[in-house]
C-alpha cells in the first residue's frame, strides 16, 4: 500500500496552547480521507503543517514519499490546497484568478489555456470568467477556489471545510467531483465538522481538541462502537428525554423531531427489553433498535478521551 501522506507524533504548539498532539495519520494513495471535528479541534493548523505552510513543534510528516521541511518546495508543485476561507483575489475576474493561479503553479501557454478550458467546463464555471470573483455567489466561489486548486493536476489535493457556504445541491455536485477525481487517480484528504460529509469517505479520522480520537472506515467505526442505539418515539419526547437522563446505563440521549436516539451502555444483556421496562409508565411509546451513526462514533470516541483526561489516563 503506497502512502500519499504519513504523520507521526505531529504536535504543534503556539505558546501554551496545544492546537495539535502528538498526531499519527497514514493516509494511502487514491482514497478520500475525511479529517472529522468540531471547529477548533486542530483540523486546519494539521493541514497547514501537511501542506509545509506551517512548521510543527514536533513530529514528522512525509507526504508523496518526500519530506517536510527538506522537500517542501517539490511537495506543493505536486500538491492543490483549497482554504477554508475564500483566498482568491475578488478584484480580479475568474479568468485572472486561474492564469494567476496557474502560473504561480508553473502551468503555462498552451498547456495553462487547455487546462483552464478543462477546469472551467468540469466546475461549470464557463458563464461566469468575466466576472469578478468578489461578485461571485458562495457556491461559485466555491467552485473557483476548487478549479484553481487543481489546475496543475496535482496527485494530493488538501481541502479545508470545501462545502461551506454552498447549498446541499451544489454540495452533491461538490462531492461527485472529488470521486470522479479520486477515480482518475488523485488523493484528496478533506477536513469537515459536517457528519454527513464524514460518511461519504473511504476513511475517516476524527480529531477532538488536538487529538486524533479514532480512524477508520465509517463503516469499521460504527461496527466497533461501544454501545446500543434505541430510538424512541413518543408525543411527549420531552418528558422521557429527562427520565432517560437520569438513568446509569444511558450514555446519551439527542432528539430529532419526535425521535429520541438513545445510546446505551452495550453491557445490558437486552437493551431494548431494558428499556422497554423503565418506559413502561409512558402511553403512547414505541421503542425499536436503530443502527449507529458517524455523530455517534464521534460522541463516543470525544466522552472517551473527557473520561481518560478526567481519570489521568
Amino acid at each position: 500500500m503506497k502512502l500519499a501522506i504519513e504523520v507521526k507524533g505531529l504536535t504543534k504548539t503556539f505558546g501554551s496552547f496545544t492546537a495539535v498532539n502528538q498526531v499519527d495519520m497514514r493516509i494511502p494513495e487514491n482514497m478520500v480521507y475525511g479529517f472529522l471535528g468540531p471547529n477548533g479541534s486542530g483540523k486546519t493548523t494539521a493541514i497547514r503543517m501537511m501542506c509545509g505552510l506551517l512548521e510543527p513543534t514536533a513530529g514528522e510528516i512525509t507526504v508523496l514519499g518526500m519530506q517536510i521541511p527538506a522537500r517542501t518546495e517539490a511537495i506543493r508543485q505536486q500538491v492543490g490546497y483549497m482554504t477554508q476561507r475564500f483566498s482568491m483575489y475578488g478584484d480580479l475576474t475568474v479568468e485572472q484568478n486561474l492564469d494567476f493561479i496557474g502560473k504561480i503553479m508553473g502551468v503555462t501557454g498552451k498547456h495553462l489555456k487547455r487546462r483552464k478550458e478543462e477546469v472551467k467546463e468540469q466546475f461549470n464555471l464557463q458563464s461566469f470568467t468575466s466576472f469578478l470573483a468578489g461578485e461571485l455567489s458562495g457556491g461559485q466561489k466555491r467552485r473557483l477556489a476548487l478549479a484553481a486548486a487543481t489546475i496543475h493536476k496535482p496527485r494530493l489535493l488538501l481541502l479545508d471545510e470545501p462545502t461551506s457556504e454552498v447549498d446541499p445541491n451544489t454540495r452533491r455536485d461538490f462531492w461527485d467531483q472529488l470521486f470522479t477525481m479520486c477515480d482518475q487517480g488523485a488523493t484528496i484528504l478533506v477536513t469537515t465538522h459536517l457528519m454527513d460529509e464524514a460518511e461519504r469517505c473511504h476513511h475517516l479520522a476524527i480529531i477532538n481538541d488536538g487529538i486524533k480520537v479514532a480512524d477508520g472506515s465509517p463503516a469499521a467505526l460504527k461496527s466497533d462502537l461501544a454501545a446500543a442505539i434505541v430510538e424512541v418515539k413518543s408525543p411527549r419526547p420531552a418528558q422521557i428525554k429527562s427520565h432517560l437522563h437520569s438513568l446509569t446505563p444511558v450514555i446519551s440521549v439527542t432528539q430529532v423531531g419526535m425521535l429520541l436516539r438513545v445510546m446505551v451502555d452495550p453491557q445490558l444483556a437486552s437493551p431494548l427489553e431494558w428499556l422497554s421496562k423503565e418506559l413502561a409508565s409512558f402511553v403512547d411509546v414505541e421503542i425499536r433498535t436503530s443502527s449507529p451513526s458517524i455523530e455517534d462514533v464521534f460522541v463516543m470516541a470525544t466522552r472517551k478521551m473527557s473520561r481518560d483526561a478526567e481519570h489521568g489516563n
